[in-house]
């Protein structure tokens, strides 16, 4: 073992204080870390792969939310779970002077699942992804708007809501790398 050459980091913990007998170490491979003090301990091959798993999460975790919650407003309970953030929204209550409540929370489901097609397909349509997530900051800072525009909202509500905040930066960042993508 010691006649490699792989590098090693020495652990300056002795097998001794264990068994009483000499010095050991661990090898880490070299993809994980360096031996020398300027090299960072993960290789830009690992890093590199942990922003694209990231950036896949995101993005796609947008896209698995915004389709789970926007199938769900097809359902009476989320129709009528909505209505008063709706009602009381000063950008979205005219929905109910044209619409049901039923119909209303389907067009507003509807309008999610678009902005997720929109967003899923960013591997072939660079643009288009830029737009669905845009569209996708517009309907989060309208929904964080209800925390505030909407009366004697329950504490667990805007717990709920809350969430949004993530989901907005989600896609101001896809939108952001969506739009570069298009420059190239």
């Amino acid at each position: 073992m010691r006649g490699k050459t792989e590098p090693r980091i020495l652990v300056s913990i002795r097998e001794q204080d264990f068994r009483g007998k000499g010095d050991f170490s661990w090898r880490i491979h070299p993809s994980l870390a360096q031996v020398s003090g300027d090299r960072s301990l993960l290789s830009s091959w690992s890093v590199s792969k942990l922003e694209t798993v990231g950036h896949f999460v995101l993005r796609y975790g947008l896209v698995f939310i915004l389709v789970l919650f926007g199938t769900e407003k097809w359902t009476t309970a989320e129709a009528q779970g909505i209505q008063a953030w709706v009602a009381h929204s000063p950008f979205m209550f005219w929905i109910y002077r044209v619409l049901s409540v039923q119909a209303g929370s389907e067009f507003i489901g509807g309008i999610e699942l678009l902005i997720a097609a929109l967003i899923v397909v960013r591997r072939w349509f660079p643009m288009l992804c830029a737009i669905g997530s845009l569209a996708g900051v517009f309907m989060f800072l309208i929904t964080l708007s209800f925390i505030v525009t909407t009366p004697n909202i329950d504490p667990d509500s805007k717990g709920f809501l809350l969430k949004d905040i993530f989901l907005l930066g989600a896609s101001i960042w896809s939108a952001g790398e969506a739009l570069r993508a298009t420059r190239k």
